[in-house]
């Protein structure tokens, strides 16, 4: 009977001893983790704050905002390596000291003793996996809100600091300027750079300009509107006198996959493309340009019925006719008319001509939001003339805006709309309504498109599964890290991390050559998953080697 009352109080002496000990080895693990994660953390957050600085020109309290947002950010890498370093730090000077000999001289196993590690790696996997899906996606959104909201004063302070600001996200316009005042948002000195497609489009300057923000769901529309204008381009140049230019200021940050969480990502893989902002502005754009050789097909067939026909366009208050010799598709959003043009504006309500115009080029040009456009039309160079009075020149541009698009076009291009949004598959394949067929222009639209799903889809799949292997492979990485700590007790306490990131250097470069297998189209499907899945298999054969060994010895 008394054996039995010792042989009780002796099991449960030794459960509290290991007990102590966990307590004791788990505390030291996280002091060292906790103090590595906040210097690497704070480094990191200083280092992601340094491009938007320099090249956007946030200002004091806007860098303040940003390192808050971008510590999340930080900690989905910083954790595994704090990890990492505590755990190869702790139980090499654990095993060089000898606690581990005495601990395993006492009838503790070596398994007993990682104990405290493996939770800490399985806390840190958890972490990381939960700051990967979520977290990051969400303090992403919120830096992006940030510079959004301060988006007129970065546009003002690049200008003063540097003399020039190219709008993002694709930097097309470029926009000069003497003297900016962020006060009353007015420019001195103006010069706009239109660079379309690799080249100079049209070059705009005026004496000054009234820079308005007009702010949108996912970007900001810069409006400026420029006094004593006189634009160059492929045309000639021409005085303009008061004119209005619009254009996109987009996210900084840029719209990728890879700030998207699990939720948003699944909606644009199996609900709606077009929640995907790159694919909705090619959508749009392949929409736009079929509107246009739609609208060029109709004026066309107009023309070819009847030579002295008039095709007829209306606005909000008024309406115009007109008739030319040639019609037809000019670059982007674009129609020509050349030859003799004639156009003629009436009022709606009295049906009363306005004035006559005549020249020998003008365009149809779609303007504003391009599932709900409207047309302009540019008369390059006319004489006009009021009823009963005499033509006269006017040198330039006149442009007649607001017109609506006829209802033939909008029945057919009503079919690739759906309620908040467009079909963006039906929008990569043939267009039956177009006779002739789509031109190079629209062609090379929608294979830009095609190949955008493509490979968003391709970014999908990679970044889910990209981030599950590196979350998982925090546990093996940890694992490899303890044992290598024991393992090679003899040397310098920091040789363990440095060998233990040689396996994790392996894990995150087959991440990076499997997203770049799969995203890449002449791939063979499957390929990069396996590859990225490989890294973590490689982690994990890697530590069953080491703990063997240890238990051997």
């Amino acid at each position: 009977m008394r054996f039995t009352i010792d042989n009780r109080q002796s099991t449960v002496d030794n459960r509290f001893m290991v007990f102590t000990l966990h307590r004791y080895i788990f505390r030291e693990l996280f002091k060292v983790f906790v103090l590595t994660t906040l210097a690497l953390a704070v480094m990191l957050s200083l280092g992601s704050i340094l491009r938007p600085v320099q090249e956007y020109g946030v200002g004091p309290r806007q860098v303040v905002h940003l390192m808050g947002y971008f510590l999340p950010i930080s900690l989905t890498f910083v954790l595994p390596i704090a990890a990492l370093f505590a755990a190869s730090l702790i139980y090499g000077r654990f095993a060089s000291d000898n606690e581990l000999n005495a601990c395993r001289a006492s009838g503790i196993s070596l398994l007993t003793l990682v104990y405290p590690g493996a939770a800490l790696a399985i806390i840190v996997a958890i972490a990381n996996l939960f700051l990967s899906f979520h977290v990051m996606p969400a303090f992403i959104h919120r830096a992006q809100k940030s510079l959004k909201a301060d988006a007129k004063q970065i546009l003002f302070r690049n200008i003063q600091r540097k003399g020039c600001y190219k709008l993002p996200p694709d930097k097309r316009y470029l926009i000069y300027a003497d003297l900016a005042d962020s006060r009353n948002d007015t420019l001195a000195g103006v010069v706009v750079v239109d660079v379309g497609g690799g080249r100079i489009e049209k070059i705009i300057t005026a004496e000054s300009a009234k820079v308005n923000f007009n702010p949108h769901e996912r970007f900001n529309e810069v409006q400026i509107t420029a006094h004593n204008t006189y634009q160059m381009d492929s045309e000639g140049s021409l005085s303009l006198g008061l004119s209005t230019f619009t254009a996109e200021f987009g996210s900084l940050l840029g719209d990728e996959i890879k700030f998207k969480n699990i939720n948003e990502m699944k909606k644009i893989r199996d609900v709606d493309l077009m929640l995907f902002d790159p694919i909705a502005k090619l959508a749009r754009q392949v929409y736009a340009q079929l509107a246009v050789e739609l609208l060029a097909q109709d004026i066309a067939a107009k023309m070819a019925d009847d030579s002295n026909s008039l095709y007829k366009l209306h606005s909000g208050q008024e309406f115009v006719e007109f008739t030319a010799t040639e019609c037809s598709v000019r670059d982007e959003k674009k129609v020509e008319l050349s030859g003799k043009v004639m156009a003629f504006e009436y009022d709606l309500v009295s049906k009363q001509p306005l004035r006559i115009l005549r020249c020998a080029k003008a365009w149809l040009r779609i303007e504003g939001d391009e599932l709900a456009p409207t047309l302009t039309m540019e008369l390059y160079n006319p004489t006009w003339q009021r009823p009963d009075t005499e033509e006269v020149p006017a040198w330039g541009w006149i442009r007649i805006r607001g017109l609506i698009p006829p209802i033939a076009v909008e029945a057919i291009t009503h079919e690739f709309k759906t309620e908040n949004g467009l079909k963006v598959e039906k929008l990569t394949s043939d267009f039956s309504a177009l006779q002739k067929g789509p031109s190079p222009e629209l062609k090379n639209l929608q294979k830009r498109l095609e190949r955008k799903i493509q490979r968003t889809l391709a970014k999908i799949k990679a970044e889910t599964h990209s981030r599950l292997v590196f979350g998982i492979g925090c546990v093996s990485m940890i694992m490899i890290g303890i044992g290598l700590g024991i393992i090679l007790k003899g040397g310098h306490l920091l040789t363990a991390f440095g060998v233990s990131c040689v396996p994790a250097a392996v894990l995150i470069l087959c991440i990076m050559m499997g997203k770049n297998v799969t995203k890449n189209p002449n791939s063979q499907a499957g390929s990069g998953i396996v590859l990225i899945w490989a890294g973590l298999v490689i982690l994990c054969l890697l530590a069953g080697v080491i703990y063997r060994k240890l238990l051997k010895n």
